[in-house]
C-alpha cells in the first residue's frame, strides 16, 4: 500500500511540475519580458529612424509651403520651422513611449511567445532580418506600386461609372 501512495505521489508531482511549467510558458509576459524583446528589435532605434524620416517628410513641405508663399513669410521661416521640428526629435521621449507599448504586447503575447520571439531575433538570422528589413519593405513597395495604382485606376473608374449611372436614374 506504501509503495502505491508513494507512486501516486510521485505521479501526481510529475504532472504538477509539467503543468508548473506550461502555466509558465502560457503565463502572460511579464514587462521585462517585453522589455527585453523591444530591446532585441532595437524598437528605439527604428522609431528614431521612423522619426527622422517623418521630419525630413515635413521638412520638405516646410520647404514647398516656403517656395508658395515666400513673398507672405518671414525669409528664415524655413529655418525656424526645421530647428523646431529638429529640436522636437531632440526632446522625443522614446523611453516613455516604449514604456507605453508594454501592456500592448502584454496583451497580445504570452511569456513563451516573448521566449519565442527573443530566440529568434537575438539568432543571426532574427538581426539580418531586422538589418534588411528596411531595404526589403522599400524594393517591395516599389514592386508593388504599379499594381496597386492599376488597380486602384480600375476601381476608381468603376466608381466614377457608378456614380454616373446612379445620377442618371431617377
Amino acid at each position: 500500500m506504501k509503495h502505491v501512495l508513494i507512486g501516486v505521489i510521485l505521479c501526481l508531482s510529475f504532472a504538477c511540475s509539467g503543468l508548473a511549467q506550461d502555466t509558465g510558458a502560457n503565463a502572460p509576459a511579464s514587462k521585462e519580458d517585453v522589455e527585453r524583446y523591444l530591446q532585441a528589435v532595437h524598437s528605439q532605434d527604428m522609431m528614431r529612424k521612423m522619426m527622422d524620416a517623418m521630419v525630413k517628410s515635413m521638412q520638405q513641405m516646410t520647404h514647398d509651403r516656403y517656395l508658395k508663399d515666400k513673398d507672405k513669410l518671414p525669409a528664415d521661416f524655413e529655418a525656424r520651422t526645421n530647428k523646431m521640428m529638429d529640436d522636437m526629435m531632440k526632446n522625443m521621449p522614446f523611453d516613455e513611449m516604449i514604456q507605453a507599448m508594454v501592456p500592448t504586447y502584454q496583451k497580445h503575447f504570452t511569456k513563451g511567445d516573448m521566449d519565442g520571439l527573443l530566440a529568434f531575433y537575438n539568432s543571426p538570422t532574427g538581426q539580418k532580418l531586422l538589418r534588411e528589413m528596411p531595404a526589403i519593405t522599400a524594393e517591395a513597395m516599389t514592386a508593388l506600386m504599379p499594381i496597386m495604382r492599376q488597380h486602384m485606376d480600375v476601381m476608381t473608374r468603376r466608381l466614377q461609372q457608378q456614380t454616373d449611372e446612379m445620377l442618371k436614374k431617377p
